[in-house]
């Protein structure tokens, strides 16, 4: 038989912007990212460009009628909710480009894009003069700082500065400018410091003949491989106003959601790689298979009847998704395993968002070895202490204080991921011992080591 047709409606985005023949940035980029977003992405091409990771090759500009007639065929068919523009390459692209976002009612997020992260210049130094034009039409202008420099006259690195330029671009006519804080590495001593990336949003107040600063601070990630990130951040805050967010709303979100891409970057290529756009659908398609991969581990438990390792306050057993970030993103056993009469029980069952303190020290422990994504909670004592040593990975001990700490003060001087955490617990805290593992199967495999061991002794 056939079946009923169920189409669904999404909000639809526009990226104006060039090809990235490497995947990594420009078109390639924003459509990803509008997708990971729930939003159909629509796209007018600028230039071509033959580019990897390690650099541009060769550009091609696209004539301007037909950029303007990709355009027209977008907005003439598509409700488009905002629009955003990235490589723009020469003047009269700019141009042409402004000439159509003339009717344009909707939110415009301008990326500025002047070098890639390669140092190649993707912008002609005659066109740099006629981006004036085009912010009139700019709901928010996203430079990084060297972009902000250029556009500004002015040395961007500080967060005053980087104010500062903001400032300037709202005053060329942006109604917003968001100036990126990765490219500067300390500040004036008004917020962060070198650890901390702090971007800047600056608001245009019409209404009070003033403008209104944000800043969003986020920790640094340690990678070279931030290949796309513009591209990803402004298409991001594109498709969040496309579903009717707020500028801040969207500034915020999109932030957020740059700061996972560039931690959890695609290894790609000869070069430092890539963000990784599609992210936070992996993270959330992959909580299926964490939380069996949880179940089975505590059936096992559960057969197997390890009950001389469950502590007094229970035995508790999570599973991160291989990107989680928060609680939130943690499979658990919601009650614990207890033990009983006939053996050990799980009171509930197994759910994402426990929010137990195992959660919280396992993502502690990811902060040093992101490979770590499974583990349980076992007694501790001198005969458990003992055993440790025949486990297959080294033991590290924290130091008296909350669970975060304690995990995060045991794997701050490890060079290896460990296999189990020694948690001394603190006032009101029992002493634990936490086995830890980079797949369910390995946890398992340690788990009934320490049993078996035990049962030797």
């Amino acid at each position: 038989m056939t079946r009923t047709h169920a189409p669904v409606s999404l909000p639809v985005a526009l990226t104006i912007a060039g090809s990235d023949s490497g995947g990594g940035a420009g078109i390639q980029a924003d459509l990803k990212t509008m997708e990971a977003h729930d939003v159909f992405g629509t796209s007018a091409i600028t230039a071509t460009t033959a580019q990897n990771t390690s650099g541009v090759e060769d550009i091609n500009v696209l004539p301007t009628d037909h950029i303007a007639a990709q355009y027209d065929a977008v907005v003439d068919d598509f409700a488009v909710g905002a629009i955003k523009t990235g490589m723009l390459a020469t003047a009269e692209v700019i141009e042409t480009v402004t000439d159509c976002l003339a009717d344009f009612a909707g939110p415009v997020v301008v990326d500025p894009v002047m070098v890639a992260a390669t140092g190649d210049r993707l912008l002609s130094e005659e066109a740099e003069a006629v981006y004036e034009d085009l912010f009139d039409h700019a709901t928010l202008v996203t430079p990084n700082a060297d972009e902000a420099e250029l556009l500004t006259d002015r040395t961007v690195d500080s967060v005053d500065a980087a104010e500062a330029a903001g400032r300037d671009i709202v005053e060329l006519g942006a109604d917003a400018a968001l100036v990126k804080g990765g490219h500067i590495d300390g500040d004036s001593g008004t917020a962060g410091d070198s650890d901390e990336v702090v971007d800047t949003l600056v608001i245009d107040e019409s209404a009070t003949d003033a403008t209104h600063t944000e800043q969003f601070t986020h920790p640094r990630i340690d990678t070279d491989a931030t290949h796309g990130s513009g591209c990803t951040l402004s298409s991001a805050i594109a498709a969040r106003m496309a579903r009717e967010e707020t500028l801040t709303e969207a500034v915020a979100g999109g932030v957020a959601f740059m700061e996972r891409a560039v931690r959890y970057g695609i290894d790609a290529g000869s070069g430092p790689g890539s963000v990784h756009h599609l992210v936070e659908m992996r993270e959330r398609a992959d909580r299926e298979a964490t939380t069996a991969a949880v179940e089975r581990i505590v059936a096992r438990l559960v057969e197997a009847n390890v009950e001389t390792l469950v502590p007094p306050s229970g035995m508790d057993v999570v599973g991160a998704t291989p990107y989680a970030e928060t609680p939130a993103e943690v499979v658990g056993v919601d009650g614990r395993l207890s033990r009983t009469r006939t053996g050990i029980r799980h009171n509930a069952g197994v759910r994402s968002g426990t929010a137990s303190d195992l959660a919280h020290q396992l993502l502690a422990a990811r902060e040093a070895f992101p490979a770590l994504r499974f583990a349980c909670t076992i007694r501790f004592d001198d005969a458990v202490e003992h055993v440790l040593e025949t486990l297959d990975g080294p033991v590290v001990r924290g130091d008296p204080g909350t669970p975060t700490d304690a995990a995060a003060a045991a794997v701050a001087d490890a060079d290896q991921p460990p296999a189990a955490i020694i948690d001394p617990g603190d006032e009101g805290r029992q002493p634990a011992v936490i086995l830890v593992a980079a797949d369910a199967a390995t946890l398992h495999e340690r788990t009934l080591s320490v049993a078996d061991a035990l049962l030797t002794e």
